[in-house]
């Protein structure tokens, strides 16, 4: 025997009320469904939030981040999984090994679910514009991590038009998680960052803007800046960096010989000489940066002074092997703690929301 089927009669399109809202049906009285009072017209435009740069955080602020990442580095489990039911966004335009892999491992460790958007992945290469995408974002994601070689004021307009947080993972100006993981290192190897003396050696990248706005924070401490000259910090940028450092009777100087350097240094700190996502219009620049690199001469300068490195590193341009693998060097123990900072700076984010 053949069971025959038969399709049920259509549900008239007349018994359901109109809606005053355009593409929305009103349920019939036997549904649980209610209207529901759709944004008409675009979203409110908020004022920023998240982490976008050291110079906008106060000492309380950024020792809070440093000391969370140290408990982190001694005990990654001990959170309360602030982000569980968060859907967090990576937004990631240029390469990256430790810092993604940090935020993304991060973000899982404090619970959240993850959405990854390569260089290509979002319509914004197609010419959508950065208001209408951070609208969309905002309307589905909870916080957004991004790293791009663009300008800082892109990741502000992601967070304005899309009420959204958002964290500074590297942008052209400035890579503040980055002084955060550099920060907690100095915190976990000294006990203190009051007082420190630091010699930094290479291009005044967004790396060494960071580092001087974080230590422009605390007090007593000496950050050298040793630069080729036209390579260096931007005027404002370190006016504004020594500015506040003289408020904690700090000193951030920036030096293009290695004449006069300071005769005690805590740390050396280099980063490569090409900076992610970025080129320089001299053909011959790489003759002009070979006076500032850190080898064992250099280093033995200071025999009481341990290495530092945001890797990646190229072995013979702005390090030598000796120095970076030696036994001074805290490059990879600075390393993995750029999952402590991230988680911590997550942390913050999730409770500040």
């Amino acid at each position: 025997m053949v069971e025959r089927w038969h399709a049920r009669a259509p549900v008239p399109w007349a018994s359901f009320p109109r809606s005053p809202h355009r593409y929305c049906l009103v349920p019939s009285r036997s549904s649980v469904l209610q209207i529901v009072d759709l944004q008409r017209g675009v979203p409110p435009l908020v004022r920023e939030r998240g982490l976008f740069s050291l110079a906008e955080v106060d000492r309380g602020q950024l020792d809070s981040l440093i000391r969370r990442s140290v408990e982190f580095a001694t005990d990654p489990r001990q959170h309360e999984f602030p982000l569980r039911d968060s859907v967090v966004g990576l937004l990631f335009t240029k390469t990256s090994t430790r810092t993604r892999t940090a935020f993304s491992a991060a973000a899982l460790r404090l619970g959240a679910q993850l959405v990854s958007y390569g260089p290509n992945d979002l319509q914004l290469a197609t010419g959508e514009s950065l208001e209408d995408t951070g609208r969309i974002l905002g309307a589905m994601l909870d916080l957004l991590v991004a790293r791009t070689a663009g300008p800082l004021d892109e990741l502000r307009c992601l967070s304005r038009f899309g009420d959204l947080p958002v964290i500074n993972a590297m942008a052209q100006q400035e890579h503040p998680s980055q002084a955060v993981s550099d920060l907690a290192t100095m915190l976990a190897h000294f006990g203190v960052v009051d007082g420190l003396k630091v010699l930094y050696v290479g291009e005044g990248n967004n790396t060494a803007v960071a580092l001087a706005h974080g230590l422009a924070l605390y007090s007593g401490c000496e950050l050298t800046l040793l630069t080729p000259a036209s390579y260096g910090l931007p005027k404002d940028v370190l006016d504004v960096a020594a500015g506040r450092a003289r408020d904690n009777k700090t000193v951030i100087r920036q030096v293009h010989s290695h004449e006069g350097l300071p005769s005690e240094i805590h740390v050396v700190y280099t980063t490569q000489w090409q900076t992610t996502g970025t080129t320089k219009a001299d053909a011959a620049w790489r003759e002009k940066f070979r006076p500032f690199h850190v080898d064992e001469k250099l280093l033995g300068r200071w025999p009481g002074a341990v290495f530092m490195h945001d890797l990646p590193a190229r072995r013979g341009e702005e390090v030598s092997t000796d120095v970076l693998e030696g036994d001074r060097s805290l490059t990879w123990a600075q390393a993995a703690m750029k999952l402590s900072s991230a988680m911590a700076i997550l942390e913050r984010s999730a409770y500040s929301r």
